[in-house]
């Protein structure tokens, strides 16, 4: 793993977005990354084992690892990582649903379904 300026981490990718859910990010907050902000992602097991997600747009930390996806600059904490290797956001229309949202797919989620097996 190499590191950037300080000690942020830059990886490859324990975690991916779709196009379809950058577009989403850069539409809902155009002016986050003028800001210096990143979208950080973070995800916590529960007691039932289930995994619970957060996002938002943040400035990154010296233990962060950092990479960019679909021209948004991505950040994950050392507590999370190990949960999101392998998941994806993805911005679409859940199954009974009439408007699109973001969905995290996570195979480290035990009540993880691949969609179409696209994972």
């Amino acid at each position: 793993m190499s590191t950037s300026s300080g000690s942020t981490k830059r990886s490859s990718r324990p975690f991916r977005i779709t196009e379809e859910a950058a577009n989403e990010i850069k539409r809902s907050s155009p002016t986050a990354p003028s800001q210096g902000l990143r979208l950080r992602i973070a995800a916590k097991r529960q007691a039932d084992g289930s995994v619970d997600y957060a996002m938002g747009f943040d400035e990154p930390a010296e233990t962060d690892t950092v990479y960019t996806q679909h021209d948004v600059q991505i950040l994950i904490g050392l507590a999370s990582a190990d949960l999101l290797v392998g998941a994806v956001l993805d911005f679409a229309k859940p199954d009974n649903e009439e408007s699109n949202r973001f969905i995290f797919l996570n195979p480290n989620d035990p009540g993880f379904i691949p969609p179409d097996g696209t994972l």
